[in-house]
This record gives structure tokens, sequence and C-alpha cells, in this order.
């Protein structure tokens, strides 16, 4: 089988590099220092790519580009990628937007703290002019302001919680989250947009959209009080910006804290001869530790997307993710990830694919569905290309019998997903739920109770239960130098099934000792 290769078209941090020099089942292309041109030669045999802004995802790069699978954006915003285009022709297109959380938030609150003292304006007057006049730069306390987070995301909800440990009140508004999620933390949540208009101090929190473009206008900021403030580190063009010039000029808004801008780079902004602003060159994401996060999280989304186990922050997908509940999708990656699993224990002809669920997520059984199609097929399609985008046609070509069915909550679990395949050799199902939200964990495979995360290089060895076989299994892989991570045991009346996590790649010759122990009934090796 072919190796898929992952082209690095830009600059990321080397933590990422790293991850993608030291997997051994990609091959690593690294063509951020070529001019784009010449780029264009080299992606015609990549499988997934890696971009920042640098490079555009457009339709020359897509023709270029014939074996595409996947682009990971490494970062939030997309404006450099086709998504359509994308979608077009099967290619799935990421992002990755929470690895620049923290930097994020606490550049919003360094903005509100400048905002309130001027301290920019402070520090130039005393280092550039060597003026000491204290009497100038009598600034306002947080303490006690109300502040109005517009989105209450991933971002919106941390600088609330920072701003509440300032003593202010807090009042959030986000139509798309329940209220909970607000005045669970001790913030006030409102449905009533003046509410937000009212307040002292506004931060916005919005991904940009037609929905959110000019979200602040001439006419919201009448309603605003004379001398707010207002605060926007998310994407440029959420505030108007001649409204927000003509208020800043006026005075009518006090001060503003500004970090993105519609046409960038803003060098020339009528924004910045004003002396009532605060402005940085779009450094929300510019920390150490976020390039570092967004590095190494861009470069595992590109491997698990190579070997076709998941598709993290997929932006294309056949489901609105901004309409399903957040519980959701952990199960949709869980069911890609047993089925994954269960093509990878018996590789003959898949036959049928039957999901079934337990409790509320039985009510996304199409999406769960296609997941599992995805996972199923993906080992053995690995020259072709197979996604969530095209899962449900490839399926029908091949004359799969998909089938899915909720059935009646009989586990201890408020939710459960079973994957059930089928193949010319046999049939195996593996079960799965989620804890805390996030954890997933397969809880059983065929006859066996387990708990285990699905991730990593895994040696199934079903055998029977009889003494000694555990210091056998221990002995083959000592010899061969393969480190054990982990061991899960299952017991039932028909023997034990061993789940053996390992550091190390098993090669067959390993598999083969296993299996001629006398106790084994099965060997398989999977890698999720």
């Amino acid at each position: 089988m072919n190796k898929p290769n992952i082209v690095v078209c830009d600059h990321i941090h080397e933590s990422g590099l790293e991850i993608l020099k030291n997997t051994s089942d990609i091959n690593y292309i690294y063509a951020a220092d070529i001019d784009k041109v010449a780029l264009l030669d080299v992606i015609k045999d990549a499988d997934v790519c890696i971009t920042r802004s640098s490079t555009d995802i457009d339709e020359k790069f897509l023709n270029a580009a014939t074996n595409l699978k996947a682009v990971v954006r490494a970062g939030v915003g997309v404006d450099n990628v086709d998504i359509v285009g994308c979608s077009k022709r099967g290619v799935i297109a990421m992002n990755v937007p929470t690895a620049n959380t923290i930097a994020a938030t606490e550049l919003t609150m360094t903005h509100m703290l400048s905002c309130m003292r001027k301290m920019p304006y402070a520090h130039a007057q005393l280092k550039d002019q060597r003026i000491w006049k204290r009497e100038d730069w009598y600034g306002q306390e947080l303490y006690g302001k109300k502040l109005g987070v517009i989105g209450f995301g991933n971002i919106g909800h941390r600088v609330a919680l920072r701003a509440k440990s300032f003593e202010m009140d807090v009042v959030a508004y986000d139509p798309y989250i329940s209220s909970s999620k607000a005045t669970d933390l001790g913030i006030e949540y409102t449905e009533n947009f003046d509410d937000i208009l009212s307040c002292d101090i506004i931060t916005i929190h919005t991904p940009k959209n037609s929905e959110t473009l000019n979200m602040i206008d001439e006419e919201q900021i009448a309603k605003m009080k004379d001398g707010v403030i207002l605060i926007n580190c998310a994407r440029g063009g959420l505030y108007n910006e001649d409204a927000l010039y003509n208020n800043l000029k006026s005075g009518k808004i006090a001060m503003a804290g500004i970090d993105v801008f519609t046409k960038e780079p803003a060098t020339n902004h009528p924004l910045l001869d004003l002396n009532n602003i605060t402005v940085t060159a779009h450094l929300g994401a510019n920390t150490v530790e976020s390039q570092y996060k967004i590095a190494t999280q861009a470069a595992n989304n590109a491997i698990k997307s190579a070997r076709g186990i998941g598709y993290p922050h997929a932006l294309n997908l056949p489901i609105d993710e901004s309409k399903i509940p957040s519980f959701v999708k952990p199960y949709l990656e869980l069911t890609q990830k047993m089925a994954f699993l269960i093509a990878q224990m018996d590789k003959s002809t898949i036959e049928s694919i039957k999901i079934e669920a337990e409790g509320e997520i039985a009510d996304y059984l199409d999406s769960l569905e296609t997941f599992a199609i995805v996972g199923a097929l993906t080992h053995s399609l690995s020259n072709e290309k197979i996604n969530y985008v095209n899962a449900t046609f490839v399926a029908n070509e091949r004359g799969l019998k998909i089938d899915s069915s909720s059935v009646k909550n009989k586990s201890a679990y408020k939710n459960q997903v079973s994957v059930k395949i089928t193949t010319s050799h046999g049939v195996n199902t593996t079960s799965g739920t989620i804890f805390d939200e996030e954890v997933q964990r397969i809880i059983k495979v065929n006859d066996f109770l387990m708990d285990i995360e699905p991730s990593g290089k895994m040696i199934l060895f079903t055998n029977s239960d009889v003494p000694g076989v555990i210091g056998s299994v221990g002995s083959i892989l000592s010899d061969a130098n393969i480190n054990i991570a982990d061991f899960r045991l299952g017991r039932s009346k028909n023997g034990a099934l061993a789940i053996i996590i390992v550091d190390e790649d098993v090669s067959i010759d390993t598999l083969n000792k296993l299996e001629n122990l006398e106790a084994a009934k099965s060997v398989s090796y999977a890698q999720i």
C-alpha cells in the first residue's frame, strides 16, 4: 500500500513538522519555501495539504492537486480556501479553530485594559517624548463596569470569565447557545441585543458571515451610551469601520481596541489617524504557545485525514454543525473510528454496515451512517477518495447494504452507538460512548466488555482463557523491542480478548508469532 503524501505549503511551527517527520506511515513533503508556481507541480500527488494564509486554495490549486483528499488550514480563518470548490471535488476542508483561544482571549483583555488606562499613549509620552505628566492620564477601572459579550463560544466565554475576575458585571448575547452555558458560569444571558448596546464596554467574538457583517453600525452605535468602549479581536468588518471612525472622532465612542480590519494589511487605514484607539496588526494568534498548538493540531489532523480515520473541524460536511447539539460531534468521530477498527480486524470484502443507537444520539442516525461508511471503507479504498461528501454514493456503487436503527436504551449509558460490519468472512461489532462530553471510549468489542480509547497502534488478540498467555504475549513483544503502552483484557464464556496498545509498529513476523501461540484464536493489528 502506498503511503499518503502530506504537503506543507506554508511555514508552521517546528513542533508540527517534527510530528510529520516522525510519522512512519506517511510521506512528508516540505514545500513552504518554494514559489507558488512551482508548488503546483509538488501538490499533484498530495493526499493532504497544510496551508496558512500565504497559499490560496483556489481553482488553480485544486485543479493541480488531482489526488487531494483534504486541506488543513493551520489557523481559524479560511478566507483563502475555496470551500465550495473543495466540496465539488470531494475535498474535505478543515481548520484549527481552538488552538489560539487563550492567545485571542488575553489579547482582548489587553486591549480592554489599554483602552481603560490609555496605556499606549501614556507609554509613548514618557518613552518617546520624555515627558512626565501624570495628570494627562486619568483612566477608568474595569471594576463595576458592565461588559457586553457578543458571541459566547470558545473565546467569548473565556473573556467573560476573566472579566468576572475583575469584578465586572457581564452580560452575554449568543442566539446559538443554551442560556445555561452562560448562567451556569454566573453570567447574565440575554436574547435582547439592546441589553448589549447599553453596556459600558462591548466586545465581539463571532465568525464573519452574512449575519454578523456590520453587526455594529450607525444604528446600533446610536443606542449606546456616550463614552462607550468597543473591542474587536475577532474578524474585520464585524464593526462597520466608517461608523466606527465617525463615532470615535465625535467622541460618542470614547475608545476602541482593534486587532482586525476589513482589508489587511491596514497600514493606511483612517482609524490609525485617531488618538482614541489602540490597534494591533492581527496579533490574536501571535504567541509562542498558540503557534505551537496550531502546528501540532494541524499536523495531527492532517495525519488523521491522510489515514482516513477522522476529519477534525471539517467545514464542508454534509451536516451543518451549527445546527446540531455539541454532544453529537464526538459520537460521529467515535462511530467512524469504530468502523475503521473493525475494517482492520477483518480485511475481507464488506457486505453490510449496520448502526444501532441508544439515547438522544439516535436522532442523528443519518449522520452516524455517513461517518461509519467513511470509517469502514477507508482502508479498502486507500487509493480512492472516500469522505463524508461522497460516502453514501460510494457505498451504493459497491452494493453495500446500509442499515440503521434506534434501539431502546438498555445500557447504563445515556447514549451509546454500536457498529456492526458483515464481511465475506464473518461479523464484528463494536460499541462506544462518550464520557465528560468529549472523551471517546470503546466499551465493547464483539462479546467482550472493554474500556479503551480508540487511538494508537493496537494488537487485538483473542485466545482461550488459560494461564500463561499474557506472559507469552509479553515475551514475543519484548523480543521484537515493542513497548506496551496499555493492556486491556476482556473475558467471556468463549475466551478472552486482549487489546494491546503499543508504541512501535508491529511487523507481520511478530503478528505471525503471536498467532502461532497455542492458545491464540485470532490476531489482528489496527492503527487509529
